[in-house]
């Protein structure tokens, strides 16, 4: 059986699953690459949710949001094939305040003419945030694809300090 409900974050509505094996999926609302949902998913509604791993992952990311958390420490339980599970491992292991590049990261993986089906596995990840796929820019050091869009994508590296913040009086 796998629970969810949706909580409010300073990125908009954000979708969170998880079963026995660990959370699931977090989701922007509307989700570009939504998890498939079949018999064995139940939504609940947040105010009544007590799922002790959907209330901790709440809690994370409000941390995290108010700047007082650079990593997460949750069960993870993500399905993908195998390649994109390797990808979503690597994805782990990109520091907070960080960037790297498709490029990099196919590289990193042993893979490096691989950097597409890195990017695909990357639009694919289920658990973005926690996953930091937003960490993962172009080549140029432009921000490229993301499913919570590039302006979510902006804010969360700002958050990190990975991008300097907008400044109102620039030219």
């Amino acid at each position: 059986m796998t629970i969810f409900t949706t909580i409010d974050s300073p990125v908009g509505p954000l979708l969170l699953a998880a079963d026995g094996d660990g959370l699931r999926a977090i989701e922007f609302q509307p989700s570009r690459h939504a998890v498939k949902r079949d018999a064995g998913w139940q939504e609940i509604d947040w105010a009544e949710c007590t799922h002790p791993l959907l209330r901790q992952t709440q809690q994370q990311l409000e941390e995290y949001f108010a700047g007082d958390r650079a990593a997460f420490d949750l069960p993870l339980a993500p399905r993908g094939t195998a390649f994109q599970r390797d990808v979503w491992q690597m994805l782990a292991s990109i520091p907070y305040g960080d960037t790297i590049s498709y490029a990099q990261l196919a590289t990193r993986g042993g893979k490096p003419s691989a950097t597409r089906a890195v990017g695909a596995a990357n639009g694919r990840n289920p658990l973005p945030i926690v996953l930091p796929c937003h960490r993962v820019i172009g080549a140029d050091g432009s921000l490229t694809g993301f499913g919570g869009g590039l302006p979510t994508k902006r804010f969360l590296l700002q958050l990190e300090g990975a991008l300097p913040r907008d400044d109102l009086f620039a030219a």
